[in-house]
């Protein structure tokens, strides 16, 4: 649902973001999740453009945030 907030982790590096879901993406097939630049940036991959990732959903007590 909107407002799920989840954690990203890049199956290559293990780099980790916390984000909000916030629109009801992906639009094209095979897609998880849309992440924005800022987010891929974090994750290490924006000139690549896709990676595998771990999608974990978050409980709503636990605070967003990002780490490498």
């Amino acid at each position: 649902p909107l407002g799920t907030k989840a954690r990203v982790t890049n199956l290559q590096n293990g780099n980790t973001v916390e984000v909000q879901i916030n629109d009801r993406g992906p639009f094209i097939a095979g897609r998880v999740i849309d992440l924005s630049r800022a987010a891929a940036g974090v994750l290490g991959f924006v000139e690549s453009g896709t990676t595998r990732v771990r999608l974990e959903l978050l409980d709503d007590s636990t605070e967003m945030s990002a780490s490498r």
